[in-house]
């Protein structure tokens, strides 16, 4: 799986790890949905330090996971972005939308 949560008193943590690209990003939206669901977090912090790439795809997975948490009322941010990354979230204005630490 490439997605690992950790859930605490309405804080959900999640882990993206591996490729985010139009082959995995089903599978990690869909798994956040379901985590996201189940927890409803106040707060959730979606670490990318074990993403070792990611295109357009992770621009989507991005915005979904943050309109759902917006569903919620929920806060979102991204820690731990990787410097290729951070150049495709950049280049798409993410940092305007997202909180990224």
């Amino acid at each position: 799986m490439p997605v690992k949560c950790k859930e605490e008193q309405r804080h959900l943590t999640a882990r993206v790890e591996g490729e985010l690209d139009h082959h995995q990003a089903r599978e990690v939206m869909e798994e956040l949905d379901r985590r996201i669901d189940a927890a409803q977090p106040r707060d959730l912090t979606l670490d990318l330090g074990g993403l070792t790439f990611t295109d357009s795809s992770g621009i989507a997975v991005l915005i979904r996971t943050y309109r759902r948490m917006g569903q919620i009322r929920g806060a979102m941010r991204v820690v731990n972005t990787p410097p290729q990354a951070q150049k495709v979230f950049q280049a798409a204005g993410l940092e305007r939308l997202i909180r990224f630490e």
